[in-house]
């Protein structure tokens, strides 16, 4: 009995066996690209091929951290990945993990690493770039002398200006003593002309690799003359591009930024010819406006216009005159008529007021010096009888005395007085003298002590 399978189940089978395949599961292939698509999705989807036949391959976004560079047709790859089965489409295909170009993955290493020492010395600096002049006389180019290069270049400058001399250095661009043939040209051509375009036509990274050597890069930034840079295609990049002045996609390109086209520079000058004329004429004739305005203004002020005019007021002011000093005298007649009359009454008004406040003035300095007159003779009597108080008569005439010794001090100690002496005893109506014929001392409370 027959067993019929479906399409489904085919694929599936197939595909089992490719998954236990040890050597698909990871394997290395090599080939040529073609066909390369990169999807919008970031799936790159490509076939390699070489003389016996074709692989179909996809490469997933995922993966594409691994792809050192950009893969485009005709690049020679080797591909790590598996060959698996699609189920959909029963077609087995090559999933890429890693991509490396044949033969290009040393240059590119050495490319990435002499672009980072340069990028860190500050040799691509923008600071350090020239700018290119706008009316180049004279372009230097290094270049192969039977490639296209020169002659895109040669094409382009006569169509745009004839009269732009180029000068060639045929150097070699491709090959042993390319890197130096390149620099030597670099270095003849500085300060011989205005611009240098350094370059040469598209072709893999090995033909490329002398615009990648560092001899070439150091030659380009260390010359004093604007350098443009037209080196492949312009997917490629090398590292003359990063160091030179001006970099230009091809050297057609190249060619249009150095030499600049002379029928446009004389459209420019009969431009700017026609601008500057209106310029000129406008500003022209503001200055004979003002020349007239000055004119009329200086015929104003001629002396004999001053003089006339100064003549004209003058009349007018004498016929002015005699009316002008009549209306004055009248009207200080009228206000001294006025004044008369409301005198008076003013002055009789003034002196009322005036006579108000001599009163009230009168009055209030005879309150206030009464009053004074009244707090002084208070504090007098108070005064008085604290002084009638402290008077050394009053307490004479309470009974006590004043003692004075022979020399006139008072006594206040038996210490003070001998046996024999004279003394003076102040009373009341008069002084006694007493002879002292004897001392008693006597111990007593001091003043304010109880006894």
């Amino acid at each position: 009995m027959r067993r019929v399978y479906t399409v489904g189940q085919v694929n599936r089978y197939i595909k089992g066996l490719f998954t236990e395949d040890a050597i698909l599961a990871a394997i290395f292939v090599r080939g040529e690209v073609s066909n390369c698509k990169y999807h919008s999705s970031g799936h790159i989807y490509f076939s390699i091929k070489d003389q016996t036949g074709s692989l179909s391959c996809v490469m997933f976004a995922g993966n594409r951290r691994g792809l050192k560079f950009r893969m485009k047709d005709g690049d020679k790859v080797v591909i790590s990945g598996s060959v698996d089965v699609y189920e959909r489409d029963g077609r087995y295909q090559l999933y890429a993990r890693e991509i490396e170009l044949e033969g290009e993955g040393l240059l590119f290493e050495r490319f990435l690493k002499l672009k980072k020492q340069l990028e860190a010395e500050g040799l691509f600096d923008r600071a350090r770039k020239k700018p290119v002049p706008a009316y180049a006389q004279t372009v230097g180019v290094v270049t192969a002398p039977t490639g296209a290069a020169i002659r895109d270049i040669q094409n382009i400058s006569r169509r745009r200006n004839p009269y732009v001399q180029i000068i060639l250095y045929p150097a070699l661009v491709q090959g042993d003593g390319a890197k130096e043939s390149i620099a030597r040209g670099i270095r003849m051509l500085d300060g011989m002309v205005d611009v240098i375009i350094v370059g040469r036509g598209g072709g893999s990274i090995e033909d490329l690799w002398a615009f990648n050597e560092e001899l070439v890069a150091r030659a380009i930034a260390e010359c004093e003359t604007p350098v443009i840079s037209a080196v492949g295609h312009e997917t490629d990049t090398t590292i003359a591009d990063l160091a030179a002045d001006l970099r230009a996609p091809t050297p057609s390109a190249a060619a249009e930024l150095a030499v600049f086209d002379l029928r446009k520079f004389a459209a420019d000058c009969t431009d700017y010819e026609r601008r500057l004329f209106r310029s000129l004429t406008g500003k022209l004739d503001l200055m004979n406006r003002r020349a007239d305005y000055a004119r009329e203004a200086l015929r104003a002020r001629a002396p004999s216009a001053m003089i006339r005019d100064a003549r004209h007021r003058a009349a007018d002011l004498d016929n002015l005159l005699p009316e002008l000093v009549t209306g004055r005298i009248r009207e200080a007649r009228d206000r001294a008529g006025s004044l008369s009359e409301k005198l008076p009454v003013y002055v009789t008004e003034q002196i009322r007021e005036a006579r108000a406040r001599s009163d009230r003035a009168e009055a209030d300095l005879t309150g206030l010096l009464t009053s004074a007159f009244e707090d002084r003779k208070h504090r007098m009597a108070v005064l008085l009888a604290v002084f009638d108080g402290l008077s050394p008569i009053r307490r004479l005439s309470r009974g006590y005395s004043y003692v004075e010794s022979p020399d006139r001090k008072a006594v206040t100690s038996v210490d003070a007085v001998e046996e024999g002496d004279i003394l003076r005893i102040h009373v009341t109506d008069g002084v006694i003298r007493a002879e002292v014929t004897e001392k008693e001392r006597q111990e007593r409370a001091a003043a304010g002590e109880q006894i």
